[in-house]
């Protein structure tokens, strides 16, 4: 069997859970325009853009300039402000059999809050490396996103 595991890291953010979480539940579609370097577009594949089960394809650039193409499936929980991401197809599954991401939206205070991203993954064999660089690019992608979402 080829190796699994689970990573977390927590994010600390300034703004409401509420904005954070309409962000990454509703408005992907902002992503190229405010977060271009990691994100170059996104588009709905089947569903819409905040459509429960709705199906979205990635362009996007790891932290080592390689571009990249993701399709995934969304799953929303709106009483726990996550959004769950499982990965269809692209590059990184060719990788790995098991690729999903929870982004859960906890608030601190009334005004800052914690994006908490979960990482499940399984290798598609051992050959491959963890997906380490993936969960900084998801990292990255919601620091950056935090000023714009404090403009919106």
């Amino acid at each position: 069997m080829a190796t699994s595991g689970t990573y977390v890291t927590e994010v600390p953010l300034k703004g409401t859970v509420e904005k954070h979480f309409k962000r990454y539940r509703n408005e992907n579609y902002l992503f190229p325009d405010t977060i271009g370097h990691h994100i170059q577009s996104v588009t709905v594949h089947d569903g819409e853009w905040d459509t429960q089960g709705g199906i979205k394809i990635w362009n996007y650039t790891l932290g080592d300039g390689k571009e990249e193409v993701f399709k995934e499936r969304r799953e929303i929980d709106d009483d726990n402000k996550i959004v769950k991401v499982v990965g269809l197809e692209g590059h990184v599954m060719e990788q790995f059999k098991v690729y999903e991401i929870d982004f859960q939206f906890i608030p601190k205070s009334e005004e800052d809050c914690v994006c908490k991203i979960t990482m499940i993954w399984e290798k598609r064999n051992d050959d491959f490396p963890e997906p380490s660089s993936y969960m900084q690019l998801l990292k990255s992608m919601v620091i950056d996103m935090e000023d714009h979402v404090l403009k919106a």
